[in-house]
């Protein structure tokens, strides 16, 4: 999707698809007859839906976006995101654990991201700030960060995905402070103790100053993500909030749409609804193409021709 691209087409963003995880037969046949790939290497999420899109992806200032998504202003300084994460100590190495999506409250960030700014802070060459579960490092210098946020690399060794080349230095010598500074802090002691992961560490990405805005045509989104908001305000292209259902994002947009489902949303009914209000649409006519992005690496492109490939009743990408 270009300057050309399909304007009756939909991007959508679904919760996991594979691992037998959608057990309705007739859904399952539908999808079956689509065109059907698997990565099992996790995506950023702009990034897969960019691609999708033909649009160009930042080359920095990914965090920046972030902010600019979550409080509707440009900023105007360099900013890394500093999400925290358990570096779980294994034999031989590292293994990360994002702690960003999981659900950790902002009562125990709150007191962690406090003592930062209280202990790093002082001389005012950094400076660390948190907008709900999401931290944020400001530096006076720009410094080298990780390409892509923590859950990308969820349960992984975080070694290959840790920046190179100018200011790397200055990378390993504030994480070693922040790793210092969060040891024994009251708020991970207690966290061991109920047997939950302590916030060791912060992944520091997408570094950089924010984009000038400017104007570019492209199809409208329905998220709740603070990246992709910021993005599209970025472009001053159409955002709004996820409605709850498909059909009030085609009823909104006369262009296609690009919607994301809410992250935390993964009831198999939920998948289930979602893809029955898709094959409505597709039925309708109110859209002629849909690509599903599943958030474990399924990708479906569905027409409405597709069904005409009535000899696939399954996948075995959906098993």
């Amino acid at each position: 999707m270009n300057g050309s691209y399909d304007k009756t087409a939909a991007v959508v963003v679904l919760p996991p698809l594979r691992g037998g995880r959608l057990s309705d037969k007739s859904l399952r046949a539908w999808l079956a007859q689509a065109d059907l790939s698997a990565s099992d290497r996790p995506q950023e999420l702009l990034a897969a839906i960019l691609s999708e899109l033909g649009l160009p992806y930042p080359e920095e200032g990914l965090a920046a976006l972030r902010m600019w998504g979550q409080t509707g202003d440009r900023p105007t300084v360099w900013i890394a995101a500093a999400d925290p994460v358990y570096l779980e100590p294994r034999l031989d190495h590292l293994r990360l654990h994002a702690l960003q999506r999981k659900g950790i409250p902002p009562s125990d960030l709150r007191p962690l991201f406090d003592h930062l700014q209280e202990t790093l802070a002082e001389d005012q060459r950094y400076g660390f700030a948190r907008l709900g579960a999401c931290g944020y490092l400001r530096a006076e210098a720009p410094i080298s960060t990780a390409m892509v946020p923590a859950y990308v690399i969820d349960q992984r060794e975080p070694g290959d995905f840790l920046p190179t080349g100018e200011h790397t230095i200055m990378h390993r010598n504030i994480l070693s402070e922040i790793e210092m500074a969060l040891h024994e802090h009251p708020v991970n002691v207690r966290r061991t103790e109920e047997g939950k992961a302590p916030v060791n560490s912060l992944w520091l990405w997408g570094g950089g100053n924010a984009p000038q805005k400017i104007t570019r045509p492209q199809p409208p989104i329905f998220t709740d993500d603070p990246l992709l908001l910021g993005y599209w305000e970025s472009v001053t292209a159409v955002a709004d909030l996820w409605p709850g259902d498909f059909a009030a994002c085609a009823e909104a947009s006369l262009h296609g749409f690009v919607a994301v489902t809410p992250e935390d949303d993964m009831a198999p009914e939920s998948l289930i609804r979602y893809l029955q209000e898709l094959r409505e649409l597709l039925r309708q006519k109110r859209v002629s193409r849909l690509i599903l992005l599943s958030r474990d690496g399924l990708r479906a492109e569905v027409r409405r021709s597709d069904t005409l490939k009535f000899w696939r009743r399954d996948s075995e990408l959906l098993a």
